[in-house]
């Protein structure tokens, strides 16, 4: 069976794929060699029926009283998810998050690789950052014209967030990863992910809050400790 396009698979089943693949590695290395939608559905918190519509967006039967042959579906997802092709970026911004993005080794593993860390920090320029030599700002465009790199990673101040987009742009970058606290304006064709470490926190908090009070935690009370 092919597998569908990543274009008609839904993002809420694009954004659960990589908890799939985590834990299928992990009963992989145990020795197992299948796995029922229910074992996936009950290590995720999900229902078995949503594990078993997302797992038909990689073209993978389960066999009945088996559930489905590991390998082969580690190696459907990561097709869909488009991880099996190597994936190079640059990063705009060596502080220290663009630093620790740069020497992360786990991208690889993503079908994502850094190439490449850019700024314009004179003081910066030459220092090595993991594998990678700090590159200076005013040889993006070269450097992207030359290696044809179409993804780059903003890790830079919010007030340079918009100016370093719309260089990247103009230099060819069709994908970018903002790390920046900015909502950045991109033209139609550009496409931007978001990550933004604050909206993340203070979910985080909220849960928290109302995991503990909800189980009635004497020692965690809503208005605080």
């Amino acid at each position: 069976m092919e597998i569908e396009s990543t274009q008609t698979v839904p993002i809420p089943t694009v954004k659960r794929f990589p908890l799939y693949l985590r834990i299928l590695k992990q009963k992989k290395e145990k020795g197992a060699t299948s796995i029922s939608a229910t074992t996936l559905a009950e290590e995720l918190d999900l229902k078995p029926i949503q594990v078993r519509k997302d797992i038909s967006c990689t073209g993978i039967e389960g066999k009945p009283k088996v559930g489905f042959v590991i390998d082969e579906l580690i190696a459907s997802i990561t097709h869909a998810l488009g991880w099996d092709n190597a994936t190079d970026a640059l990063i705009v911004g060596a502080g220290n998050l663009g630093k620790a993005l740069a020497q992360y080794g786990g991208f690889e593993s993503y079908g994502l690789k850094m190439v490449a860390i850019f700024d314009k920090d004179p003081e910066k320029i030459g220092k090595r950052c993991g594998n990678l030599t700090i590159l200076p700002l005013d040889s993006i465009n070269q450097y992207i014209k030359t290696h044809r790199v179409s993804i780059a990673v903003i890790a830079v101040p919010a007030t340079s967030a918009q100016a370093v987009a719309d260089l990247l742009v103009k230099c060819g970058i069709r994908g970018i990863w903002n790390f920046a606290p900015k909502n950045l304006k991109l033209p139609p064709e550009v496409v931007m992910q978001r990550t933004d470490l604050a909206t993340s926190f203070a979910v985080l908090s909220v849960k928290l809050r109302k995991r503990y009070v909800s189980f009635g935690d004497n020692e965690f009370e809503e208005e605080g400790y």
